[in-house]
């Protein structure tokens, strides 16, 4: 059996039993949507497969360099870091072709922990769409710089002057493609081969840094692709001698990175609800209320879209990133670009995204801003034509400034309450105020070069 062809447990348990394979790799995001994850041999594997095992929910208890969260009620030195559980995603299963062969199965958080898991955010905002009688289809794009690095040469030369992959700005570079071909078609091959097929893939503007499109899929399935491109896209790297980072802004001489997100609703017959042949630029009604949603949402929204301190190092006018919750037609100024089209095309880009988000948490906040939009039957606001840097927006489309801002934005949102549950919000809040106070301890050389002698 292929193991793309598994859509049940017992599927999965006959693609086990009738292999070779002595361990099998289960992951799990979390979340900032690192995966977390482990071999499990076959006879764990296969009990695992219908009572589910136990992870540490230390995992959903500390952030990206494992240090613990102080401020989260879910775990804690109070809880004693038990056991959560968790359920092996059967119709996830991939082969690994880095590794010569054996199979890879996702995996989410259950039971108590379900309430705080990201893909479990994002299958409840899913469920809601589709009580709401719509499907949503949507594909991620992703910007990131490589490297002719190692993770340890990097932290030898403490992250300054770095070797990119290819020299200067030469976006959508033939010559650059083609001379670095080997590594272009090895991440082509891999994209097919797990799964999260690429249906663009070329140079950017920048040294060394790339634009993937992976292709659209219902959303739970585009989320898994995305955070699996992301995960394998830099082992591959890795294992060739270089680094990809997805940090949202890894240098002030450069745009930052962006995660642009391309979706648009279907009725449950396949038809396209954003077109109206009709209408301006084909938006439908339903679309309008979709984006008006997103747009009056975004600024409330912008610690799930924007999660890190990096992520607001982007968001500043001419660098190809937007600076207000602004809207307009095929403009890439705006926030969200309205791209027209017809009955199959027509779909928006929320083009805020950068490439350090959580694909299941920003997709979250994505799709279920919309439905509140369509709930509300809300209208958009100060549609842009021309260069959104250069308009003026009211105060309550602006962005907050600051990541503990976006988490008191968060926490003060009815909406996100009632879409998300107060457990996730409460939890995904203290992560991201853990994250600011994190960043307040430390001296930045920046500060000591301006004040050390002067001052």
């Amino acid at each position: 059996m292929d193991p793309r062809e598994v859509k049940s447990v017992e599927d999965a348990r006959t693609l086990i039993e009738d292999s070779m394979f002595k361990h099998i790799k289960v992951g799990v995001f979390d979340i900032d949507g690192v995966m977390r994850g482990k071999y499990m041999s076959r006879d764990k594997f296969l009990s695992a497969l219908h009572k589910g095992f136990g992870f540490c929910d230390v995992v959903l208890g500390w952030d990206v360099k494992d240090q613990l969260y102080d401020n989260v009620a879910y775990t804690g030195w109070h809880t004693g870091y038990p056991d959560a559980q968790v359920r092996i995603i059967p119709s996830s299963c991939r082969t690994l072709p880095l590794e010569s062969g054996g199979v890879f199965f996702l995996a989410e958080f259950a039971d108590k922990a379900e309430a705080v898991c990201p893909r479990s955010l994002l299958k409840r905002v899913v469920s809601k769409a589709k009580d709401m009688g719509v499907e949503v289809d949507c594909g991620f794009e992703y910007e990131f710089f490589v490297f002719e690095e190692t993770p340890h040469s990097i932290r030898e030369k403490s992250f300054q002057g770095l070797t990119p992959m290819a020299p200067s700005e030469f976006g959508y570079s033939v010559i650059r493609n083609s001379v670095e071909s080997d590594t272009y078609l090895s991440l082509l091959q891999l994209a097919d081969d797990m799964d999260f097929p690429l249906e663009g893939l070329h140079e950017e503007t920048g040294p060394g840094v790339l634009e993937a499109a992976i292709a659209h899929d219902e959303a739970i399935n585009a989320a898994d692709k995305a955070a699996l491109f992301k995960t394998f896209t830099k082992v591959a790297l890795q294992k060739q001698g270089k680094t990809a980072t997805f940090m949202a802004k890894w240098s002030k001489d450069y745009p930052g990175q962006s995660g642009h997100i391309h979706l648009s609703l279907k009725d449950r017959d396949g038809l396209n609800l954003f077109y109206d042949g009709e209408r301006e630029a084909n938006m439908s009604a339903t679309m309008r209320h979709f984006v008006a949603g997103q747009q009056k949402l975004m600024p409330d929204l912008m610690a799930m879209i924007a999660p890190t301190i990096n992520s607001y190092r982007r968001l500043i006018p001419g660098f190809w990133a937007p600076t207000e919750a602004s809207i307009g037609i095929d403009n890439r100024t705006c926030a969200i670009r309205v791209i027209p089209g017809d009955i199959q095309s027509q779909r928006l880009e929320y083009r805020i995204g950068a490439a350090d988000a959580n694909p299941y948490v920003i997709l979250a906040a994505v799709i279920a801003s919309g439905l509140w939009g369509m709930e509300n039957k809300l209208e958009p606001e100060c549609m842009v034509e021309g260069n959104a840097y250069d308009k003026t927006f009211p105060e309550h489309l602006q962005f907050p400034s600051t990541l503990w801002e976006a988490a008191q934005r968060l926490k003060n949102c009815q909406m996100a309450r009632d879409f998300f549950g107060s457990p996730f919000v409460e939890h995904f809040a203290a992560t991201r105020e853990w994250e600011e106070r994190e960043y307040r301890k430390h001296i930045s050389m920046w500060e000591l070069e301006r004040y050390f002698e002067i001052i």
